[in-house]
């Protein structure tokens, strides 16, 4: 991470900030040049002419020498930091601001014409300058004659410092501007970078098997969902994995019993501590033993198949028709107990929608528990009724009822409580697991009302069917 996207990011930044100020370096000062150069050539080409017409004024019909040049000449000049000559039509320098009153050499190839359209030139003027200036010509007429000229010339330096000061100002607020950038590195380093590495960390320590690790990023944005969403998983994994730890204890010791039973019997019949007339016996309750295995492997199948999504064959039926059906299947059971049912239906037929198999498997542990909990000569009520777009189905005994402590525990798979190991020690502690995992695969729910020494009620929904 040090080496990939935050660095990139930081060269990324630093890049920027060079090209951004080349960028500006380079087009801000060609732009600063050519407004520099166009507004002093007019300022220059303006005050040009302003003194060609002091001059021309001055002639009212006369003929009169140029030398005896403008007054304001050399304060025009300090002004202007420039350099201002008056020049006779041939060339001849007559004044100079920096000379006032005395005669100037003569400019050779001197042409005024030289300029076309243009109010200005750059360059050394005839070679009057060992440096570059800006020089700007204005006629000085009088009596319809062109009498001179009034040239003045700007050193191109002047131009330059004066860049350079708007330069250095553009460079100043560039430089704050790309300072005050570094905010986004520092959004970016505590909202992005830092969070990141914390959860590369904690993918870390998830893929090492530590997953009780926290990663601790809790920023409302996306970096904050994502932490948030891989703590859950590692505390989802963790807990599927203390399952599976509890699952494999609790099959090991539910398998561990009937097969140390089995071959307890069997190594008993076979080294002859188990006369021969006792194996018939022996035999049956090996037999036992298996039906139990057999079981316990039917019941652990069934709910790796619930654990796969699309499983259930919905279709429509009369669940009053499979209840009935089902209390049927169980009569000899109940006779063993003279237990007996009653059936309450709401309505003669009651079409549900739902997987008839998986409601039939339903409908069997549950009744089953509940003759396998009830008392001697007692009864089991059944009850089927429509409320809204729903049926709902009840199955009530008057048995031993479930501790309080355990009413929560009894939907955990393997797990039984101490009453039905007493009772019962053929259960397998899957069937009230199976009986939730296939109630709410539909969608729907399963509660459970037990008063210890008084019974329970189970009740689940299913849904009406809309076809008629």
């Amino acid at each position: 991470m040090t080496h990939s996207l935050y660095y990139k990011f930081i060269m990324g930044y630093l890049l920027f900030g060079l090209l951004g100020f080349v960028t500006i370096a380079s087009f801000s000062s060609r732009i600063t040049d050519q407004y520099l150069l166009g507004q002093q050539s007019e300022c220059l080409y303006d005050e040009a002419n302003q003194i060609a017409s002091s001059f021309s004024s001055m002639y009212h019909g006369k003929d009169m020498k140029l030398s005896s040049s403008y007054p304001g000449l050399v304060n025009e000049a300090d002004y202007l930091h420039a350099r201002i000559w008056i020049v006779d039509r041939q060339g001849k320098i007559v004044s100079d601001s920096q000379q006032p009153g005395k005669d100037g050499d003569m400019i050779e190839n001197f042409d005024p014409t030289i300029m076309g359209n243009k109010s200005y030139t750059i360059g050394n003027y005839y070679n009057e300058f060992p440096y570059d200036v800006l020089s700007v010509h204005a006629p000085i007429t009088g009596n319809y004659t062109t009498h001179g000229y009034v040239v003045i010339h700007l050193p191109i330096s002047y131009l330059q410092s004066q860049r350079n000061g708007i330069l250095n100002i553009v460079y100043i607020t560039s430089a704050v501007v790309f300072g005050f950038s570094l905010i986004i590195l520092l959004v970016f380093t505590k909202n992005v970078y830092i969070p990141l590495k914390k959860i590369t960390a904690g993918a870390n320590e998830y893929a090492q098997g530590n997953l009780t690790h926290h990663i601790d990023v809790n920023t409302r944005d996306e970096m904050g969902y994502l932490a948030a969403t891989l703590n859950y998983m590692s505390d989802e994994i963790n807990k599927m994995e203390e399952y599976q730890r509890t699952f494999i204890a609790n099959v090991s010791h539910d398998f561990r019993s009937p097969l140390t039973s089995i071959k307890g019997y069997l190594e008993a019949i076979l080294d002859g501590t188990i006369p021969p007339q006792m194996h018939e016996k022996y035999l049956n309750r090996v037999i036992s033993e298996t039906e139990r295995l057999n079981k316990l492997t039917q019941g652990m199948l069934t709910l790796n198949s619930l654990d796969c999504k699309g499983y259930l064959n919905r279709t429509n039926f009369d669940i009053n028709r499979v209840i009935k059906d089902t209390a049927a299947s169980l009569e000899g059971t109940c006779n063993t107990k003279n237990i007996t049912f009653d059936l309450t239906f709401s309505d003669s037929i009651q079409m549900v929608h739902a997987d008839l198999g998986k409601i039939q498997q339903v409908l069997y542990n549950l009744i089953d528990n509940a003759i396998k909990f009830s008392h001697t000569d007692s009864t089991i009520y059944i009850q089927a009724s429509g409320k809204y777009e729903k049926i709902f189905i009840s199955v009530k005994d008057t048995g031993i009822g479930i501790p309080k402590d355990s009413i929560k525990k009894i939907w955990e798979r393997f797990y039984k409580t101490d009453l039905s190991r007493g009772k019962d020690k053929k259960g397998t502690g899957l069937g009230l697991a199976i009986v939730r995992e296939i109630i709410q695969s539909h969608g729907e729910n399963i509660d459970v009302v037990s008063t210890e020494g008084v019974g329970s009620e189970f009740i689940f929904s299913l849904p009406k069917s809309t076809s008629l």
